[in-house]
């Protein structure tokens, strides 16, 4: 593997692994930009946005768009997260020059009035699905309630009144404020020439307009409390109990997120054996959510409304076992080897690993192979993963619910 990287004269940083075993290549275009990035009156902009790049440009109206990216052949989509907007492919190599031209022209979007206003549609027509649809937007509801005012507390969907009250003005004076090149990252995994790369981004990209595009990083520490929102006729409840947990940028966050494979990996994990095993909830896990200025640790529980509460006191019961007499090594060298297999596994597919070097560029400006990270697994200590409940804490948990309850009873 050879990591390369460079930036053109406006800004737009160019970074790419590449892997001469491989028999393809991934590639896309990574902004810095997502819900985070918006205001109340705008929110969902970002991913609306993420839509109206598919739908043409100067060159190319969306029914060629959609005609070239099936031509390639491979895989192409996009994502909008909170702090990070996303267009790729995985193509052939011999297709990679056509990849690059059609990615590249598309991030100039026309956003024509007749696309915005039926895309509108599609966009609000996704978030009513959304809210129908167990678990009916729980993961995003609660951070509205943990962070309330942030914004990372934004839904990146948006709300039904904010996307309506989009204008094609708006999106457009958002995209000149958050899609210029110094705030673009292009990157590359897999059979690739980097020298063939830098020359038809370049070629595409160097007449891009540069600005300022800052960032406002605000740490905040979630609330504490309870939420309960109704669904009459729900089948099950849904359960989410929340904590502070590291940042992107928290050198604790590998030990706390081995912590959180012992404790509640969706297979073979304390809480797996204690209630999903026994068949007491549907399912129940433990995940982190981290970014760039927050992060929280949430423990998942989806059971019979009337399951609730004797659940919950199971779960806090065993959260604090744990953190009275902390995990075991052998504990640990499971969770490891689980991390370990599933990184090395998608280390060995170009995609996987574009995803994981941008991500990482993205919120560290920092490159490291899959040796380097699964070293840097292999060193991290049991001390450190049991010293990481001490610093983050499970008890004292924000608990929100969906279903059919209209409070809860955590005592």
């Amino acid at each position: 593997m050879k990591f390369h990287r460079t930036t053109l004269d406006n800004g737009l940083e160019i970074i790419a692994e590449e892997n001469e075993s491989a028999l393809s290549t991934s590639l896309g275009f990574f902004v810095k930009t997502g819900s985070r990035d918006e205001t109340d009156e705008i929110s969902g902009v970002s991913h609306f946005l993420e839509h109206m790049v598919f739908k043409g440009t100067e060159r190319r109206d969306a029914e060629r768009v959609n005609i070239e990216l099936d031509e390639l052949g491979g895989v192409s989509n996009a994502f909008t997260s909170e702090e990070t907007t996303a267009f790729y492919v995985k193509v052939l190599p011999e297709l990679q020059e056509r990849a690059v031209d059609l990615l590249s022209d598309i991030m100039r979007p026309s956003l024509r009035p007749d696309d915005f206003s039926s895309e509108k549609k599609v966009i609000l027509e996704e978030i009513k699905m959304y809210e129908d649809k167990p678990p009916f937007g729980i993961d995003e509801k609660c951070r509205e309630y943990f962070w309330a005012g942030h914004p990372l507390a934004r839904s990146v969907a948006g709300t039904i009144e904010s996307v309506e009250g989009i204008t094609r003005d708006a999106m457009r004076e958002y995209f000149e404020r958050r899609y210029s090149p110094s705030n673009i990252v292009f990157a590359a995994c897999g059979q690739l020439n980097f020298d063939q790369i830098t020359s038809w981004v370049s070629h595409a990209c160097s007449g891009w307009r540069a600005y300022d595009a800052p960032r406002v990083l605000t740490p905040i520490r979630g609330r504490r409390g309870t939420q309960t929102i109704q669904r009459d006729g729900t089948s099950l409840e849904y359960v989410l109990q929340l904590v502070d947990s590291p940042t992107l940028r928290d050198p604790d966050r590998i030990a706390s997120s081995l912590l959180s494979t012992v404790l509640g990996d969706d297979v073979g994990s304390r809480l797996f054996w204690e209630l999903v095993d026994t068949g007491a909830a549907e399912s129940a896990d433990i995940f982190p959510c981290r970014y760039l200025d927050a992060g929280f640790m949430a423990t998942s529980l989806v059971c019979k409304a009337e399951d609730v509460g004797k659940n919950l006191a199971t779960i806090r019961d065993l959260l604090a076992d744990a953190a009275s007499g902390g995990v075991t090594e052998e504990e640990l060298q499971r969770a490891k080897n689980k991390w370990l297999t599933s990184i090395a596994l998608a280390g060995e597919r170009p995609l996987s690993r574009l995803f994981g070097i941008a991500s990482r560029w993205l919120a560290e400006n920092e490159y490291r192979s899959i040796s380097e990270i699964l070293e840097t697994i292999r060193q991290t200590t049991l001390d450190e993963v049991n010293e990481s409940q001490k610093k983050y804490p499970y008890s004292d948990p924000f608990t929100i619910a969906v279903g059919e309850l209209d409070r809860l009873s955590l005592s």
